[in-house]
């Protein structure tokens, strides 16, 4: 194959090997030949993506950043904040979102269920279910008083939900953990929830190598310190006073003081983005069209005539209306059931027509808030609570946004409500309080003392009677067991529930009252199988 060279727009020279494709068309053609090695010598050049090429009408006007994720979002990070806690307090859609998401995912408080490694720990199920027990108890001794939160305002269950309710709208939130003993409690850890506005460079400084928007990192890109506003930073009580208080990241130790709750999107990403954050002008177009509309269909109600005349003066069959002033100029008048006025000479009437309400205002509604629920991964009919779909639609819609608020639960457990625990544990062993032998000597043991798992709320469900046939199903085939179909179905515990069902069965027998047992699913109608032989029998 021969090779063509052309000359850049730099002046160096672009080899193109000619193919057989491209003799074979300069051969019939040479003008259309040349054309076609120029264009490959093009696109040599600029590559072989579309979208990166910047000599195309659609592309050529689109300015993008190539900084890295802290140049490109902290400048941003104080109006996205505002705007996105504007909109969920102003507009129902943006409000709707976030409530919907803290409540599949928190609810009233993810709550713990110890679940040690009884194999590394060689316990017996009986010991560990006593040790899990005694944790539990501990537990809520701690996390159901107030005396958890270094403010005396919240227990740990809602503050979940404020927590994460604060990464949604804000974009991070951090946790500091101190240790501050008081009377009535026997525990001293803390917490103390610190909005992220007052995380911030200390007097205001830029950012730099090792400093970024108030988070201070060592020399491995790990957070060293946080630069803490003592007040908000929008404080009209204070403002003026603005004093602040670097905290550790880490003890001397390696336990963590501070906990950064926030979803990283970047490499290297020191401070995080609000939820609403891609769909902040969406939201905020949506609402004032929905206003609009609104006002429309308000003025379209008030049925107003409009009599012109040469001269304007008042036509004689009106009166004006009770109350109205003889002396107003805009004198109000009203309109008898089934009158009939004439009207004089060069006299006619016009009314007012906004043509609202507008047909087309739910369909457009709709098509926006699909791709707003597209960016939040929230199906519409989720995000509207409006499911016209069939059962099938409505279950797919429900078990893809079910996926989503499952990696969102999981990300709240791994980073606030385990660690929580952790630290909670460490105290509760330290102070003898729990009995765990080898928790501060082995890493291996305490990570088996510290295992547990957290139920939150349930996916819910659309037929009750479809989903509890299906459930029997798995269970019968031994697919899932009662733990996981218990937290899936109801959102509880078989653990809890096995005892109180037990109580329940042993006191209806000395009642003397007939057991309910629980029937398998029923049979397809179109099923071929004979069944009266087996419907007798039972």
């Amino acid at each position: 194959m021969s090779q063509v060279v052309f000359k850049g727009s730099d002046g160096k020279d672009i080899p193109v090997k000619e193919n057989l494709i491209d003799r074979v068309v300069g051969y019939f053609n040479p003008v259309r030949g040349v054309e076609r090695l120029r264009a490959r010598a093009v696109s040599a050049v600029l590559g072989g993506y579309v979208g990166a090429r910047r000599d195309r009408r659609q592309t050529k006007n689109w300015p993008t950043s190539a900084a890295d994720a802290d140049s490109v979002i902290n400048p941003d990070l104080p109006a996205l904040r505002d705007r996105s806690r504007d909109l969920v307090r102003n507009e129902p859609l943006a409000s709707g979102a976030i409530s919907k998401t803290v409540t599949n995912v928190v609810g009233s408080g993810l709550v713990l269920d110890p679940s040690i490694d009884r194999e590394v720990l060689n316990m017996s199920n009986e010991e560990a279910a006593k040790w899990e027990a005694a944790v539990k108890r501990e537990w809520r001794l701690w996390a159901e008083s107030y005396e958890c939160h270094m403010e005396r305002t919240l227990k740990f269950g809602p503050m979940q939900e404020l927590a994460f309710r604060s990464v949604l709208e804000g974009g991070d939130l951090f946790v500091n953990m101190p240790y501050k003993k008081r009377k009535g409690s026997p525990y001293g850890l803390k917490l103390q929830l610190i909005e992220a506005d007052r995380v911030c460079n200390e007097k205001n400084n830029r950012d730099s190598a090792t400093l970024s928007e108030g988070v201070e990192k060592d020399s491995d890109g790990a957070p060293a310190r946080y630069h803490v506003l003592k007040q908000h930073p929008g404080n009209l009580r204070n403002g003026a006073q603005r004093e602040w208080v670097k905290l550790q990241a880490f003890s001397k130790s390696g336990r963590r003081n501070v906990l950064h709750l926030f979803r990283p999107l970047r490499p290297g990403q020191s401070r995080g983005v609000p939820n609403l954050a891609p769909v902040i002008e969406p939201l905020k177009m949506a609402g004032r069209y929905t206003e609009a509309e609104l006002m429309a269909a308000v003025v379209s109600s008030m049925f107003t005539v409009f009599i012109k005349t040469e001269t304007g003066a008042v036509p004689a069959p009106m009166t004006p209306s009770e109350g109205a002033s003889s002396t107003n100029s805009n004198e109000e008048y009203k309109l008898g059931v089934g009158a009939m006025i004439a009207l004089g000479d060069n006299e006619s009437i016009d009314t007012a027509n906004p043509n609202r309400p507008n047909t087309a205002f739910d369909p457009f509604m709709m098509s926006i808030i699909r791709q707003i629920g597209v960016a939040l991964e929230i199906p519409y009919e989720l995000l509207i609570g409006h499911f016209t779909a069939s059962y099938s639609a409505s279950r797919a819609a429900i078990n893809e946004a079910w996926k989503f608020f499952k990696g969102r639960r999981k990300w709240l457990v791994d980073e606030f409500c385990q660690l929580v625990y952790e630290r909670w544990l460490e105290e509760a062993v330290a102070e003898g309080r729990i009995l765990a032998p080898g928790f501060f000597d082995s890493p291996i043991l305490r990570q088996a003392y510290c295992g547990a798992k957290w139920t939150g709320p349930s996916r819910g469900m659309i037929d009750e009677k479809k989903e509890a046939e299906a459930a029997i199903l798995r269970l019968g085939s031994g697919i899932t067991t009662l733990e996981e179909e218990t937290s899936q179905l109801t959102g509880g515990s078989w653990e809890v529930n096995h005892p109180q069902s037990v109580k329940e069965h042993e006191a209806r027998e000395e009642a003397g009252l007939k057991q309910s047992k629980v029937s398998q699913p029923a049979k397809d109608e179109d099923d071929d199988t004979d069944t009266d032989d087996e419907e007798a029998a039972a």
